[in-house]
């Protein structure tokens, strides 16, 4: 995934293992080879922002469903602070609640994805992804 100036990170934030290696396989199966990032909650995923450790642009996927800090509280939060207000964020969750959804989008996602429903190994929304930065221009 290439922005137009700079690679972009991918920040996911997601506390199952199996999830996150199964997304890490389907980056390498496609041949994206951009850095991956992981924090286990919100949390952790805002002391790594706010310290600087994410390089920008980075692209953050987002599970809803964690411990500490849900990722609805995180995106709150996230949403609250000047220096992180403008970050792209997609949910990537196993919740079809409409709630979640809706709450999801009022705090300015960029897009929400059902993880049964995001391909084998989330090959879909990669594949999505790469697309999205192929062609987005985003703020460093």
């Amino acid at each position: 995934m290439q922005n137009h100036s700079r690679e972009v990170t991918l920040f996911l934030i997601e506390d199952d293992d199996i999830d996150a290696m199964a997304l890490e396989r389907s980056l390498h199966k496609q041949k994206i080879a951009n850095r991956l990032l992981r924090a286990y909650d919100g949390v952790q995923a805002l002391e790594m922002l706010r310290k600087g450790l994410v390089a920008r642009p980075y692209t953050i996927l987002l599970d809803i469903q964690m411990p500490r800090m849900n990722g609805l509280e995180f995106l709150t939060e996230l949403r609250q602070d000047d220096a992180l207000a403008d970050s792209v964020v997609f949910i990537l969750t196993t919740s079809r609640d409409e709630l979640d959804i809706m709450q999801s989008y009022d705090h300015h996602v960029a897009g929400y994805f059902v993880k049964s429903e995001a391909g084998a190994n989330f090959s879909d929304c990669i594949d999505m992804l790469d697309s999205y930065w192929k062609i987005v221009h985003a703020p460093i």
